[in-house]
């Protein structure tokens, strides 16, 4: 059963630090050299792939498999120790609005993943169109607007949200 996190300030720190690890990491995946599409181009191209297309695509995967655990993780501690409420001046359609955007961000965070590595491993190409063109443009417009989200609560209804995630 989840604790009572009505009187909880701030997320614990080894949410918090999941939270930034995760982060950086999705990052990662979605921003530097797609060593993936590299390797999955050339394999289809001409049957086979580079060193280098090999070792982008390793690590490609081994970033997603990373944040597929540490998800497991932030689900454990989330049921275990709870999030705190929404602050009072948050409007109750936003809070629908964050907690349908904070369960697609974990669908997509153990999705994308998944997808991933069965196209990468088992050879499923609908699970990797899926994974690239699908769940990938998802989680950008979540990211979009999980950021714009934690903004509007710092700056317009000046709350504790962003802090609460950092400093605690």
């Amino acid at each position: 059963m989840p604790p009572d996190t009505a009187n909880l300030a701030s997320y614990s720190l080894p949410q918090r630090i999941l939270h930034w690890l995760t982060a950086a990491l999705v990052i990662y995946n979605l921003l530097l050299p797609d060593g993936m599409s590299e390797w999955r181009r050339s394999v289809r191209r001409t049957g086979s792939a580079s060193l280098e297309q090999v070792a982008g695509a390793n690590i490609h995967a081994y970033v997603g498999t990373a944040i597929l655990f540490l998800i497991g993780i932030r689900l454990v501690l989330r049921f275990v120790q709870g999030a705190p409420p929404a602050p009072p001046q948050e409007p109750a359609i936003f809070g629908l609005a964050a907690k349908a955007a904070h369960a697609g961000l974990y669908f997509l965070l153990v999705a994308l993943p998944v997808t991933g590595m069965a196209a990468f491993y088992l050879g499923y190409d609908g699970a990797g169109d899926v994974h690239a063109e699908v769940l990938k443009v998802i989680l950008w417009v979540l990211i979009v607007a999980h950021v714009l989200g934690a903004l509007v609560h710092q700056f317009y209804w000046k709350t504790n949200v962003l802090r609460r995630m950092t400093f605690g």
